[in-house]
Order: structure tokens, then C-alpha cells, then sequence
């Protein structure tokens, strides 16, 4: 993606274009991070907890980012603890425990299977 494609998707940077990356906000280091792999020409992320620790309004935007990525063919393998997060974006469900996937579930799935996972993630 050109730089001006990824400041599109993420104005946070476009504001603080000057700014050393260690002098950005957590928030912004994560879109910072998203963006230099679009940069890559790579059309597979690898997401490892792209939330954890950022404010609830940060963590909207990653969403909305995550959701545009998938509309224009990228494909995200997102690692999220945080199951709200997880389910609103992706299209299949691995629950891992003890480094063991223990269940699979389409998006689909997830609504008649909430006590059983809800039960292993401890909810």
C-alpha cells in the first residue's frame, strides 16, 4: 500500500507524521506497526493481541481498520484474548488452552456454542 493509502486508514498517523515512533502513543505505535507490514506489499498480517493495553476508542479504530483490510482481500490471522474484539471481526474461531485448539467454530457457531465458550475462557 502507498503511504498515502495507509495515512487514509490511520489519520492518528497522518497527524503525528514528524514524530519519532517512540515518541507515539501506544495506540499509535500499534497502527504504526499495521502499517509498516502494508507497506511490505504483504497481504497476510499476522495480528498477535493488537489491542492489548490501548483505549477502547484506539481499539475501535484497529477494528474498523482490520474490517477494511478484509474488504479489499487481505486475509488477518488475529491471536486476541479479547473475545468482544475477536468475534465482531473474524470468520472462523480456534479456542486454544494449555497451546491446544479445544474448539473451532464459524462465526455462525458462536452464538449456540456462547455457554461452552464462554465456560473455557473463564467468562
Amino acid at each position: 500500500m502507498s503511504i498515502e493509502e495507509i495515512l487514509e486508514l490511520f489519520p492518528n498517523l497522518k497527524e503525528r507524521w514528524h514524530s519519532p515512533g517512540t515518541k507515539l502513543s501506544g495506540g499509535e505505535q500499534q497502527m504504526l506497526a499495521i502499517g509498516r507490514i502494508l507497506r511490505t506489499g504483504a497481504t497476510l498480517l499476522l495480528l498477535d493481541e493488537p489491542t492489548e493495553g490501548l483505549a477502547p476508542v484506539i481499539v475501535k479504530q484497529i477494528a474498523a481498520v482490520i474490517r477494511q483490510l478484509k474488504q479489499k482481500g487481505f486475509t488477518v490471522l488475529l491471536v486476541e484474548q479479547n473475545f468482544r474484539f475477536a468475534a465482531q471481526l473474524a470468520d472462523r474461531h480456534h479456542l486454544v488452552e494449555h497451546g491446544h485448539v479445544v474448539g473451532t467454530y464459524t462465526s455462525a457457531q458462536l452464538v449456540d456454542e456462547a455457554g461452552h465458550i464462554q465456560s473455557s475462557l473463564g467468562v
